[in-house]
């Protein structure tokens, strides 16, 4: 991999090609934040796999209902949360709890009734529009003195297949009809008929009211299945987000815990720079001869600094090698990768950087123009 840039994201070394491919399923205000967020993905799927993998987990893809089937990696990942994610049930006092703080959440929706007889164009253009107005009008004007007579005249004329049962198009909920239709409905009351023909982009209604049921609310056994569920749902997203959370503070403490191939596969005995660092005792006590044969105007700052502190080139090396590990976030482990890819001793290389970066005093800037106000 040391021809490809990479950069360090929750413990992960992820080739920027790869970033780059993901984030196009990423949607984001702005190309940076689609970058951050296929980089992290890619960090947590790297995390599950490798996790899955140390367990010896293996995973038969299962189809969803719209015969979607999982990935190999889908399904590991769905066992290994399955096995390692834990939710306690929600209690019955609990479900109590949320039904009695919300009860006005908890309510069946107003319910409608309502048939129609429908009056299609019989030609194209404003001409077979009005024609068909004219015949709705006409079969209303029969309804006015003779209501009852709506199943029959539905049977007759409509052209809707509800017209098999005599125009009823069943129980309803508000939004299920074109919205044209819905405030006609709205203002009329049960076994009132519309005053006059409602225009449809399927053609002219004359449209009754039969039944209305109001808005009511459900008693908690109604609901408490319901509850129980989005409960344990929102538990178990908690419960896994912790877990990723875990992971990745785990891999973080390594520096890179894990490498991404360029085809996405995860690396096995991936550079483990927190590892590297670990034995800091052995590596504080090669630095200064490391650093006397490659960068001697370092060895000699850090003997510089130590000079009248209670400490030695050793001591320094291992305090900041300690504080280096503790506190480094991704971007800091990014620039070890580049100086441990590709040298004799990855661990002194690395150990450098974190010397350079205490010692070495940041550029001043300067500039040629000076602002006054």
């Amino acid at each position: 991999m040391s021809a490809l840039r990479a950069i360090v994201v929750e413990g992960v070394e992820i080739p920027e090609q790869l970033i780059a491919e993901e984030a196009q399923h990423h949607a984001a205000a702005t190309g940076g934040e689609a970058r951050a967020a296929a980089a992290h993905a890619l960090a947590i799927k790297a995390l599950l796999l490798d996790r899955a993998r140390l367990l010896d987990l293996t995973a038969d893809p299962e189809t969803d209902a719209d015969g979607r089937e999982e990935t190999t990696e889908e399904a590991l990942i769905r066992v290994l949360l399955e096995q390692e994610v834990e939710v306690t049930t929600p209690t019955d006092a609990e479900c109590r709890r949320v039904f009695e703080a919300g009860r006005s959440r908890f309510v069946a929706p107003e319910l409608y009734e309502a048939s129609h007889i429908l009056l299609e164009p019989a030609a194209e253009g404003e001409e077979g529009w009005e024609d068909a107005r004219l015949a709705a009008a006409a079969v209303l004007e029969t309804l006015i003195p003779a209501p009852g007579r709506f199943g029959e005249l539905a049977k007759r004329f409509s052209d809707c297949p509800s017209k098999s049962v005599g125009g009823s198009l069943g129980q309803l909920r508000p939004g299920d009809l074109a919205p044209e239709v819905e405030p006609v409905l709205a203002a009329l009351q049960p076994g009132e008929i519309a005053p006059s023909p409602v225009r449809s982009r399927f053609g002219w209604h004359i449209f009754r009211l039969d039944r209305r049921v109001p808005v009511r609310e459900l008693p908690f056994e109604a609901v408490e299945d319901g509850i129980r569920a989005d409960l344990e749902g929102r538990a178990w997203i908690a419960a896994a987000s912790h877990y990723v959370e875990d992971l990745a503070a785990a891999a973080r403490l390594k520096g890179v815990a894990l490498s991404l191939r360029p085809e996405g596969g995860v690396a096995t005995g991936a550079l483990s720079l927190g590892d590297l660092l670990a034995d800091a005792s052995g590596v504080a006590e090669r630095m200064e001869a490391w650093l006397d044969a490659v960068d001697p105007a370092l060895a000699d700052a850090v003997r510089a600094h130590v000079a009248d502190k209670d400490e030695t080139f050793a001591s320094l090396v291992r305090s900041e090698i300690a504080v280096f590990v503790q506190s480094a976030d991704d971007e800091a482990w990014t620039k070890l990768i580049s100086a441990a890819r590709d040298a004799d001793d990855p661990a002194l290389a690395c150990v450098t950087v974190i010397l350079k970066a205490k010692l070495t005093p940041p550029r001043q800037m300067f500039t040629l123009i000076k602002r006054t106000r």
